[in-house]
């Protein structure tokens, strides 16, 4: 975690944030669907709750956010039952009114980087499924949920939205791989066995450090460059993000080239893919 990554994720906290503000207050239609479940308002909602709920990890001095029963889901969570949380969150929080919401999103993001401006970007904060990820890296998750979800929101209703490669890349460095280094808990817990065989993937782009992430027993750890990996994959962090999010297909990734995957044995990628995923 170095100075200039803790600023970079702050700026891009505030300024994706208003970036979002102003895509959704130019929708005609809060009403408009985004997914065949969520609204704009939804999906507005719950980026808000993401924010709030932040707000709450950075200021544990004050009430909990969630109840016992989401705080009980918010443990019990793993990537396959993400989707479980929100629906049980987004019930308990019925707000859909997009002119209270913004502001209540703008809010949070500016408590949050009010009172860590002083705090350690390293401090292992709990998070989904009794993991710990990083204070930078929870910033860097919510800069992603904006870029996502700002991305359906715009294609939906046909506003531009771009994702900064730079600010996309922050999630795979201080989120990704901060969970991974801090402690991920039983977020990545499948119903596959574990496997004996080792799998290396060396991850390179032109915004991210080189590092190298190992799935070895059912646990994923993370390496420095140099020792022999069974895959590379050299990446565009937006292009990366929305693929991982299931925005964009891994075939047209590789046809346009923002993802390139090499290495000698690239066949052993679904099977690592199959523990490191998203939801």
């Amino acid at each position: 975690m170095t100075a200039d990554q803790w600023r970079s994720v702050r700026r891009a906290y505030r300024v994706t944030g208003a970036r979002f503000a102003e895509m959704v207050a130019r929708v005609p239609d809060p009403g408009a669907m985004v997914t065949a479940e969520w609204t704009v308002a939804d999906t507005v909602a719950h980026v808000a709750l993401i924010a709030k709920m932040y707000r709450s990890l950075a200021r544990p001095d004050t009430a909990p956010l969630l109840d016992d029963r989401a705080q009980g889901q918010v443990r019990r969570t793993t990537v396959d039952t993400v989707s479980v949380l929100n629906t049980l969150v987004l019930k308990d929080f019925p707000e859909r009114d997009i002119g209270v919401l913004v502001p209540e999103l703008l809010a949070a993001i500016d408590e949050v980087l009010r009172v860590t401006e002083d705090a350690d970007p390293a401090t292992p904060l709990d998070w989904l499924g009794d993991s710990k990820v990083p204070l930078a890296g929870v910033l860097a998750h919510l800069v992603n949920e904006l870029q996502i979800h700002g991305w359906d929101i715009a294609k939906a209703v046909k506003l531009p939205w771009t994702i900064p490669p730079g600010d996309a890349a922050l999630f795979f460095e201080l989120f990704l791989v901060g969970v991974l280094t801090h402690g991920v808990g039983h977020l990545i817990d499948t119903d596959e066995p574990p496997r004996e065989r080792r799998i290396a993937v060396a991850f390179r782009s032109a915004y991210t450090s080189p590092v190298v992430l190992v799935l070895h027993r059912g646990r994923v750890t993370v390496e420095e460059p140099g020792g022999p990996v069974d895959a590379r994959i050299s990446f565009d962090p937006a292009s990366l993000n929305l693929m991982l999010f299931h925005r964009i297909g891994k075939v047209r990734s590789a046809l346009t080239r923002k993802i390139v995957i090499g290495g000698p044995r690239p066949w052993l990628l679904p099977a690592f893919l199959r523990v490191v995923r998203l939801p």
